[in-house]
């Protein structure tokens, strides 16, 4: 009897993708809303947040599909921060609780970064770096350099349909 075996090939080898790392304070609407006016796109909020861990952690999604380039713009947020109460301590002489704020993120290995520009083309190397260049140009912005997708360990949480 004849053995028929199936490769299926990697879901990050059939779409090309360029992933831009973003160190930035600001809010996330207030970033979308930069990047919109510094690379001419309209990234608008996902009605759906990414959420891990049980739905205890939320990430923010923007997405700006360009139909007539065919390139998907995909802002992510990378940190999420949680609160939670402390636990008490029987033997502690005070019973007050207070709150503790604990940051989760979407790509840990990246724990600087506050933000994650996906976009999905086939860009050649003078494209990624106008894109960088135009980004870095936004005074908000304190670094924005490009990230080698297939390094990530947790590159499935990039997925963002």
């Amino acid at each position: 009897m004849t053995v028929h075996k199936l490769v299926l090939d990697d879901i990050y080898e059939d779409v090309s993708s360029t992933l831009i790392a973003i160190h930035s304070s600001i809010e996330d609407y207030r970033m979308a809303f930069l990047l919109n006016r510094y690379l001419e796109i309209s990234l608008a909020r996902k009605t759906k947040d990414l959420y891990f861990n049980n739905g205890s952690t939320r990430y923010s999604v923007f997405e700006f599909e360009d139909p007539k380039n065919l390139v998907m713009w995909n802002l992510v947020s990378n940190v999420c921060s949680v609160e939670t109460d402390s636990k008490i301590d029987p033997q502690s002489l005070f019973s007050m609780r207070h709150k503790i704020i604990r940051n989760h993120h979407l790509i840990p290995e990246y724990k600087k970064v506050n933000y994650f520009l996906k976009i999905e083309s086939e860009f050649n190397n003078s494209k990624g770096s106008y894109i960088i260049n135009t980004i870095l140009k936004i005074q908000q912005i304190a670094m924005a350099y490009n990230v080698d997708i297939s390094t990530l360990k947790s590159k499935e949480h990039l997925i963002f349909d």
